[in-house]
């Protein structure tokens, strides 16, 4: 018998703080409070070797039902299409009208927290309509 497992979802990305808090506004998720023995996440990186400043960044859920998410700091940029993205589902049970209003009020609220808008999918005959975005470092994500 199988069982559920924990996961969490990790971006790799240039600035992971920055990225993080971010998603911490879409998402309404909570960034954990520095380490023990520090007053704040400054603190915390001015202790460690410069090589090792802001190396990381996490955030959670605070109910504690979603994922954590990780962000790791790489030297590469982003280069192509993300293989895995995130729905943000903002608009489920929603059609027609009422969905696209839905939708795009939370596009202009990501759009002032620095998301770029690339393209609206209309609805066909299989899928609602959606809008396509990117995080603060070009991470593709859907407003669903």
């Amino acid at each position: 018998m199988s069982t559920i497992k924990k996961f969490q979802v990790t971006f790799d990305c240039a600035r992971p703080e920055r990225v993080a808090r971010f998603w911490c506004e879409v998402l309404g998720y909570v960034a954990p409070p520095p380490p023990e023995g520090f007053a704040t996440w400054d603190d915390f990186n001015r202790s460690l070797p410069p090589e090792d400043r802001d190396a990381w960044f996490a955030c959670s859920d605070p109910s504690g039902v979603g994922p954590r998410l990780y962000f790791q700091r790489v030297p590469e940029g982003k280069t192509a299409k993300n293989r895995v993205h995130l729905d943000v589902r903002v608009a489920t049970g929603l059609i027609g009208e009422e969905r696209l209003a839905t939708l795009e009020a939370e596009c202009a609220r990501l759009v002032a927290l620095g998301a770029v808008r690339v393209r609206l999918l209309p609805a066909d005959d299989e899928n609602e309509s959606c809008i396509v975005m990117q995080d603060v470092e070009g991470n593709e994500f859907c407003l669903d």
